[in-house]
């Protein structure tokens, strides 16, 4: 047993036995009342404390607080005097029907008294798409709910439930559609996650060309994406977009340098890739000088370029490093 458990353990028996002791002393009775006028006495303060703050705020619960403050107050009056113990047990069966009720309120919210009372069949053919949806929602017939929610407008709660039902391909369909209304990249990258989930590779790559025209950076996955699909001309499309992307963030930051080799070999530009493996040796020598960890990317990059000589002398450096460290 570890402390903690047997910290609790300690606990409850200590207080097990705190209560065996009172109501072997004072009666079973005094025991109850004890109890409960703690409880009402520590629910009389919270109720106080709220009723002061929605007072304050003017906010409509405040005769709500103020209700449940009086009630709390007169059960810890009763607990006192104990002249109507039934008052009690009324006031204790009123509080938990108030929490009944605010669970149950709370489980289907933006919803009227009577449309809670509804069945969600009746609500969707009254044509109030909105709550049958949530009413559908609630009882995880997802297909039902996301086709109330078209019907109501709701496009991203439908694409929501259609995920829920599995559907990527009907949750896809809708992220497009939310996309070319709004104008938000952020759901092109949603509609190509969910094609991808439906297995329609093509269709999730024109949604990913879509979201890179925005976000450059994912011009490399874009291309990745075709090339797996099996589209060459597409492919190397994308690849040019990522070039482009890699070869001006190079010119700001040198370690892109060997983003945009592995570009131009992929391209079958050996020359190029050549130069570009070049300078990103030279950029990695210059940040060895600070940080000796380069010198392992540095042999890298001469390796790539055929150049052994320089590689090893470059990882017999890094190794000292090591062996130093």
């Amino acid at each position: 047993m570890d402390r903690v458990t047997a910290l609790i353990v300690a606990f409850v028996v200590g207080v097990l036995a705190i209560c065996g002791f009172i109501a072997y002393h004072f009666g079973l009775t005094f025991l109850i009342r004890l109890i409960l006028g703690l409880a009402f006495l520590l629910a009389t303060i919270v109720f106080a404390v709220l009723f002061g703050i929605t007072l304050y705020a003017k906010s409509k619960y405040s005769v709500v607080s103020f209700i449940a403050l009086l009630s709390s107050a007169y059960a810890l009056y009763q607990c006192y005097t104990w002249r109507n113990p039934m008052h009690i047990v009324y006031i204790i069966v009123a509080y938990v029907l108030a929490v009944a009720f605010g669970l149950w309120f709370i489980s289907e919210p933006d919803m009227g008294i009577l449309e809670r009372l509804r069945s969600a069949k009746s609500l969707e053919k009254s044509g109030n798409y909105r709550s049958a949806g949530r009413k559908y929602e609630k009882k995880g017939d997802y297909v039902k709910a996301a086709e109330c929610y078209l019907k109501a407008g709701m496009l991203e709660s439908a694409a929501w439930c259609y995920e829920k039902a599995e559907k990527y391909d009907k949750s896809a369909e809708i992220y497009e559609r939310i996309a070319k209304e709004k104008g938000e990249s952020y759901y092109w990258k949603e509609a190509y996650e969910f094609y991808k989930k439906a297995g329609n590779l093509r269709k999730a790559g024109e949604c990913l060309e879509n979201y890179a025209k925005d976000e450059p950076w994912f011009w490399e996955d874009v291309a990745k994406l075709w090339e797996e699909v099996g589209d060459k001309e597409r492919a190397e499309k994308a690849w040019r977009k990522a070039l482009e992307y890699y070869l001006k963030e190079a010119e700001e930051e040198g370690v892109f340098w060997e983003d945009v080799a592995k570009i131009y070999e992929r391209l079958g530009e050996k020359d190029r890739a050549r130069s570009a493996w070049l300078k990103f040796a030279e950029y990695c020598e210059r940040e060895a000088e600070k940080d000796p960890s380069w010198w392992k990317h540095v042999a890298e990059a001469y390796e790539k370029l055929g150049m052994k000589g320089k590689a090893e002398e470059a990882r017999k450096r890094y190794e000292e490093w090591k062996r130093k460290r």
